[in-house]
């Protein structure tokens, strides 16, 4: 399975580095560019949540310049191989994808302790490159050139990204490369209801 974690998608270095066991947050670094990546991986393929760490520390690593790009790993544990293996980079990462958790019991070892959900079905296609897909490794370049397509994201504020990220939504379920400006308003009550503070949508 190692060998598909070698890469790093920034700066294409074939070879990143792990961080000591139980660091928070964060699994792998690359040395050369020092982004640093999250693993989370099961047997099945991933639904439209993905459960994570502490809610409070995930939003406030959102805003920090070492917030993990986070890679999410499907694999057969007959054939110790991997299935998927995609990426979501970090620019993708805003508050509207992080879901609360309800704290745990009074009960629990940790009680009250409040946990987090990344809401995948948030996240739009161009947000999840894949290096595996259904057993098949991609080409390296394909996969730092779909990395490369979004970095403009990185010059956002949180609040600009967050909106981008839904228009990017609504745009890709159209299913074509050319449209106009008149399918996009057709989104426009979608918009509203998840921007209700917004006016001008």
């Amino acid at each position: 399975m190692g060998k598909y974690l070698g890469l790093c998608p920034h700066c294409g270095n074939p070879k990143i580095s792990s961080f000591p066991n139980n660091s928070p947050l964060a699994d792998f670094f690359c040395p050369t560019c020092n982004e640093e990546f999250e693993l989370k991986s099961q047997k099945g393929k991933f639904g439209t949540r993905v459960v994570d760490g502490a809610f409070k520390t995930k939003c406030e690593r959102l805003a920090a310049s070492n917030n993990p790009n986070l890679f999410l790993m499907n694999y057969d544990l007959k054939s110790l191989a991997v299935v998927n293996l995609f990426i979501v980079p970090k620019h993708f990462f805003v508050l509207e994808i992080i879901e609360e958790r309800k704290p745990l019991a009074a009960t629990a070892r940790r009680a009250g302790w409040v946990g987090s959900n990344i809401l995948l079905s948030r996240v739009p296609e161009s947000g999840r490159i894949h290096i595996v897909r259904d057993g098949l490794v991609r080409e390296k370049e394909q996969v730092l050139a779909e990395w490369r397509k979004t970095l403009f994201l990185r010059n956002e504020s949180p609040e600009t990204r967050g909106w981008l990220l839904d228009v990017m939504k609504c745009v890709e379920s159209l299913g074509k490369r050319d449209f106009t400006l008149d399918e996009i308003y057709a989104f426009e009550r979608h918009l509203g209801d998840l921007y209700p503070g917004n006016q001008n949508v």
